[in-house]
């Protein structure tokens, strides 16, 4: 099969590049693509940018990059694809580039997995109580604290684990959970109770989920119909101990709610996201002993940008062999996804 080399164009955040694109990479994407790898657009009106958007066909975008909005696609005529070498679009592509006819790829499964993984050793360890245990073993300094008293309820046996949304990285949980001698189950307004039991959890209602299971964890988009999903009353519902993992998106939960029931000891959470993205310095979050709270890390962080950056590349090489994308995002779609 005839494969061509589509000119393509490099949009991101400034310093991004060189952290996606490895040596490995960029030899790849040379090879697949007519691509100037150090040259990079933050900015569409920028030095430069009229002549490359000229001639792009692609644009390979990232964290960062500009809306592609009406007034640029006006300025690139030869535009026909947009792969993004990250999670989701919608910061990016616009009502003017579906209306063109662009087609969009997206490094949203490669993103994926990472959060996955880090729920899981997330799950694990909240089952295992490690946050109230390390403070025990903080209080005890220099000799070994009881680790049986009291804490004859923790562990990995037969705990109920419920997550919140059949998302790509909720399914992969499910997946890499099934292994484990865990109850799971599922809350997906989207999904039946035979669906959930094909990904290997039982289905269950929201409000059921959080009264009956020992770790909570979030994996539904950022929605109008999602906001605040987790509010005071159905944390009010978790038992007590349980733990509430988020590495979806702040808005998801109730904040004023949660840090309310964090503050009281009742329940434990692991909080990777939060509304807003950083939380003000005075946030008593920063400190209780029962939160682990992190700054928007289990997505792809180090090494795992490559990853995504290898899956953009190989969209790129089936679209410059007149194949369509593996991993399309399609419009009708974005109402329910990330």
């Amino acid at each position: 099969m005839a494969r061509r080399r589509p000119r393509t164009l490099l949009a991101m955040a400034p310093g991004l590049r060189s952290r996606l694109l490895d040596d490995a990479a960029t030899r790849r994407l040379r090879e697949v693509a007519d691509v100037e790898p150090e040259f990079v657009l933050d900015d569409y009106a920028g030095p430069g940018a009229a002549a490359a958007l000229a001639q792009a066909e692609i644009l390979l975008t990232c964290w960062g990059a500009p809306a592609v909005d009406a007034r640029t696609l006006a300025a690139a005529p030869r535009l026909r694809a947009v792969v993004h070498a990250a999670g989701s679009v919608k910061q990016i592509v616009t009502d003017a580039c579906w209306e063109r006819g662009i087609v969009v790829s997206s490094a949203a499964r490669a993103n994926s997995l990472p959060v996955a993984e880090y729920t899981v050793a997330m799950v694990l360890l909240s089952n295992k109580n490690v946050l109230r245990l390390r403070e025990d073993y903080r209080a005890a300094r220099g000799r070994r604290p009881d680790r049986h008293q009291g804490h004859g309820h923790i562990g990995n046996y037969r705990r109920r684990v419920g997550i919140v949304g059949a998302s790509r990285i909720g399914r992969r949980v499910i997946e890499l959970l099934a292994p484990y001698d865990l109850e799971l189950v599922l809350y997906d307004p989207y999904m039946n109770t035979e669906q959930a039991a094909c990904l290997g959890a039982r289905g269950v209602g929201l409000d059921e989920l959080c009264r009956t299971c020992d770790v909570v964890s979030l994996h539904a988009p950022e929605l109008p119909e999602t906001r605040a999903m987790i509010d005071r009353r159905r944390l009010a519902l978790m038992r007590d101990g349980a733990t509430l993992i988020n590495t979806a998106r702040g808005s998801l939960v109730d904040g004023s709610a949660l840090t309310a029931e964090l503050t009281s000891g009742r329940l434990n959470a692991v909080i990777d996201v939060t509304e807003p993205e950083v939380l003000p310095a005075d946030s008593p979050l920063y400190d209780l002993p029962n939160v682990l709270l992190t700054p928007h890390i289990a997505g792809s962080l180090g090494n795992e940008l490559h990853r995504m950056a290898d899956s953009a590349i190989e969209e790129i090489a089936r679209y410059g062999a007149g194949l369509p994308f593996a991993h399309a995002v399609r419009r009708e779609d974005l109402h329910r996804t990330a």
